[in-house]
């Protein structure tokens, strides 16, 4: 297994793996999200792909055909060098990170999550982030195994 940017030809498998995540988004807080849906279109994939400031990598086995990801990390550069308010740091947040349902267990997620760490160290960001949803145990176990602590915390109230 290797780690690398996404292409285009990456899109059936990110499209599989964006369905499985909306499906677990869906289970916890089926008020919020709506099933057979998913975060982003075929176009605003590939926009997202060929920006920079959006890489997606993905986890692929050495031999696997086009399109067949074990897992993706969807991320944001966030520059905040120019902040009133802000320190000037640059942060790396992880918007989206998922392992395939068959490919769990084998280390993959672990694998994207220090592949961002040092690519991130390697070109100067100050910290990773991420958010997690509370409906989302496993993904809080797993990114708490990783080494990552709160640093704020959505609330909400509903009515």
């Amino acid at each position: 297994m290797h780690i690398r940017r996404a292409t285009t030809a990456d899109t059936p498998g990110l499209v599989k793996l964006l369905d499985q995540v909306l499906m677990v988004h869906y289970e916890g807080r089926p008020d919020l999200f709506r099933p057979n849906t998913r975060k982003y279109t075929d176009a605003e994939l590939a926009e997202i792909i060929a920006d920079d400031d959006r890489p997606i990598w993905v986890a692929v086995a050495d031999d696997a055909p086009a399109g067949e990801i074990y897992g993706y990390a969807f991320c944001v550069v966030q520059d905040f060098t120019h902040s009133n308010n802000m320190q000037p740091i640059k942060t790396l947040y992880i918007d989206d990170l998922c392992v395939d349902e068959a490919a769990r267990g084998q280390h993959v997620g672990s694998a994207l999550y220090h592949h961002v760490c040092d690519w991130a160290a390697d070109h100067g960001f100050y910290n990773v982030t991420l958010n997690v949803w509370s409906c989302n145990p496993r993904a809080q176990g797993f990114y708490e195994a990783m080494g990552l602590k709160p640093y704020k915390v959505g609330m909400e109230h509903i009515l």
